[in-house]
């Protein structure tokens, strides 16, 4: 059983960032970015989970670093930028699990009392937004030496709009701290 859990862990694969039509190349480093809007993208990376039905866009982010030095990624800040210039933020992979709590029963009098000192036993609908794929799948890397790529998911609470691009600003070289050139990367 186990083994089937994992194999569908592994069969989420990403190209490498210069085979995205949505990407730049700044110092010779490429970025890519993939909008996963549509429920078989979804599936393919999150499984069962669809984040876009709770107003959550998963945007990968593929980035290789053809520079000659390490870059520095501890702040990178990544944001969506819609049509109309609005900023949205991206938000951490570990706050999503709480952006739709499980349905909680209605309350239609007192709570009747407890039998023991322990809890009942009465469990709720889990959020299907505390997925290991969230998180195992979000991006973490903080640094990315010279040759070397690397990938993940931010989260935003937008639905995807047309027009829209993603705006990433603090990669910095890890040696000088010089802040490499903004991206600005065109969604489909």
């Amino acid at each position: 059983m186990a083994a089937d859990k994992n194999s569908g862990r592994d069969a989420f694969r990403v190209e490498a960032a210069e085979s995205y039509p949505n990407r730049q190349t700044n110092e010779k480093v490429v970025i890519a970015a993939e909008p996963y809007d549509s429920p078989e993208r979804a599936k393919a990376a999150f499984g069962k989970v669809n984040p876009n039905q709770f107003g959550i866009l998963p945007v990968l982010i593929v980035i290789h670093n053809g520079n000659p030095r390490a870059l520095d990624l501890r702040q990178m800040r990544i944001e969506y930028l819609t049509a109309d210039r609005k900023r949205i933020e991206a938000t951490p992979a570990k706050d999503v699990r709480y952006l739709r709590s499980p349905g909680r029963p209605p309350v239609a009098g007192p709570e009747p009392p407890r039998r023991g000192p322990l809890p009942s036993g009465r469990g709720g609908k889990k959020n299907p937004l505390d997925a290991w794929e969230i998180e195992g799948r979000a991006f973490a890397p903080r640094m990315l030496p010279a040759g070397e790529s690397a990938h993940g998911f931010f989260y935003f609470q937008t639905q995807p709009r047309p027009g829209s691009r993603i705006y990433i600003t603090g990669l910095r070289e890890a040696g000088t701290q010089r802040e490499l050139l903004y991206f600005e990367i065109q969604l489909p």
